[in-house]
Formats: structure tokens, C-alpha cells, sequence
């Protein structure tokens, strides 16, 4: 089962699912004990499947250099009401005890920005 930490204390995801905004962009860092890799990306490409949920768009997941046990993994979903739904499925809930006990998610929801000459709409 993946531990839960806030990427930002003062806006919880659990608030962030109550805006109804979209596209987002979903970012989780994962941190786990080295031994636990192959465990945690099995349970992730399992988890992975969240992928036939109405919404999804794309993921794609990194894992830090130099023996890191680190990883990031981000999602494009086209709302986060369809994000929260996909979340709530029961299939998906099973899936997370296929994690190793050491797995600490910390995920965050996103919307791009616009700043002109730098970032494009």
C-alpha cells in the first residue's frame, strides 16, 4: 500500500479534486527502499491500467539516475472530475495494496499556464 504524503500542505489533493478544471496534469514522486524497485514496478505498470478510465490521456514514469530510488510519474487526464472518478474505481483501489510497504506517493494536480514568449497555451 502506497503512503500518502502532501506535495503541498495548505492545498491537499483531496481539495484540488473538488475544482472541476481540465486538462490537468497529474505529477506523483514516489520515494521507496532500493530493494523494493522491482516490486514497485510491477505494482506501477499493474496500476497502469488506470489507463481504460473514461478521461486518461497519457503517463509516463522516470525514475531518478545514479541508482536513485526515486521516481516521478505524470499523467494528463482531460478534467479532474474524470481524474477523481478513475480514482474512486474499486479495481483501482485493489491495485494499491500491490505496492511495497516502503512506497511514500506524493501527488499533486496541475493546470498549465500561459506566460507570454515563454510558455504556449
Amino acid at each position: 500500500m502506497v503512503e500518502i504524503e502532501e506535495m503541498d500542505k495548505r492545498t491537499t489533493l483531496d481539495k484540488q479534486l473538488e475544482e472541476d478544471v481540465g486538462p490537468v496534469l497529474l505529477i506523483n514522486k514516489f520515494n521507496l527502499d532500493p530493494q523494493d524497485v522491482n516490486q514497485f514496478l510491477k505494482a506501477w505498470a499493474s496500476d497502469a491500467e488506470i489507463k481504460q478510465q473514461p478521461g486518461f490521456i497519457s503517463t509516463q514514469l522516470h525514475r531518478g539516475i545514479a541508482g536513485s530510488s526515486t521516481f516521478i510519474n505524470y499523467a494528463i487526464w482531460e478534467s479532474t472530475s474524470q481524474f477523481k472518478q478513475a480514482l474512486s474505481n474499486s479495481q483501482f483501489q485493489a491495485k494499491m495494496s500491490e505496492y511495497p510497504a516502503s512506497a511514500a506517493g506524493c501527488p499533486h494536480v496541475f493546470k498549465k499556464i500561459v506566460i507570454p514568449g515563454v510558455c504556449v497555451d
